[in-house]
């Protein structure tokens, strides 16, 4: 076994081209040797002799023939997983090469939940800017159905955010940075807004507007409003965009289920107003996932001790 593991080894160090991963990656896009030849401007014949290569190195079969064109085994997936990591760090290393070219000081791209975004990513931004402003920051915002794939992937080097309770959450590295509750809000002008105690039977005519889902506070809702004799509200609007959110709950009577960091500066400040019911789910840690400080460059390592310090002062607060 280890010498087969070495003899793979060797052959992919001395043999390997970029080209065939970007083939590999082509063909499971498309499920096609002919259409990922064609985007890769190269004939299907020189295509189907680059895969038959890849497959005499690594020993493996990474495609099976349907009739409707070809399938990754689960060795082809595997391989396609890392092929795609492989080339998003080359990517990644010749955008950050340019960057130091044009002045900037390395370039890291974050992954945000929403409940990241309102005050532990700026300010974490912030403080990452203070100490290197030459540095590149790029932020995309999605569900961690979105975004964890992106990150196994090499196409984000974090995401900041809710902890996922995920599958393969063995092959990242988490850290818990806040603790979290959520809370239920509504409008200035909701006729609940006045009420020091309300019960879930005064919510029931009430349209609601929640996560989707896919995302873990989205199926503890639905497994409450089971619980509640098999509740449906009279109106769902799913949304993860806040400023989406907050507009909606400042015109029309809504109710809203967000993390506590999201809104406490827009109740503060009376734009919006938490309810006065208890939420019965959804605390848990607001973290960082990475796959490991080995895949950090220094922009990245140096944002993940600025989110640390960010926690920190926030926890004090």
């Amino acid at each position: 076994m280890i010498a087969r593991h070495a003899r793979i080894v060797d052959r992919a160090i001395t043999r390997l081209k970029l080209k065939q991963l970007r083939l590999l990656v082509a063909v499971g896009q498309y499920g096609s040797i002919q259409n990922a030849s064609r985007e890769l401007q190269i004939s299907q014949p020189a295509a189907t002799k680059l895969i038959q290569d890849l497959e005499l190195d690594f020993e493996v079969k990474l495609f099976e023939r349907t009739n409707r064109g070809v399938v990754p085994t689960a060795y082809g997936e595997a391989l396609i997983r890392h092929g795609k990591l492989i080339l998003a760090q080359v990517s990644n290393a010749a955008q950050e090469l340019d960057d130091l070219t044009e002045g900037n000081s390395g370039r890291v791209v974050i992954g945000t939940l929403l409940a990241a975004a309102p005050s532990l990513l700026p300010k974490a931004i912030e403080s990452v800017l203070t100490n290197r402003p030459n540095v590149a920051i790029k932020v995309v915002e999605g569900t961690n159905d979105a975004l964890i794939p992106a990150l196994f992937s090499g196409e984000i080097d974090m995401i900041v955010g809710r902890l996922p309770a995920y599958r393969a959450k063995a092959r990242l590295v988490q850290e818990e940075l806040l603790d979290d509750h959520i809370l239920a809000v509504i409008g200035t002008q909701h006729p609940l807004v006045a009420k020091s105690s309300v019960s879930f039977d005064e919510l029931k005519s009430f349209g609601w507007i929640l996560p989707p889902l896919e995302t873990t506070l989205r199926r503890q809702i639905d497994q409450f409003f089971v619980s509640q004799e098999q509740f449906i509200p009279p109106a769902v609007l799913e949304s993860v965009s806040y400023l989406t959110n907050r507009s909606l709950l400042q015109t029309r009577n809504l109710i809203g289920l967000m993390p506590e960091h999201v809104v406490s500066n827009d109740i503060a400040i009376g734009v919006l107003a938490r309810l006065n019911w208890s939420v019965p789910f959804g605390n848990g840690p607001v973290g960082v996932s990475y796959r490991g400080p080995d895949s950090l460059s220094p922009a990245g390592a140096e944002f993940l001790h600025a989110l640390r310090r960010t926690a920190q002062l926030m926890s004090k607060s």
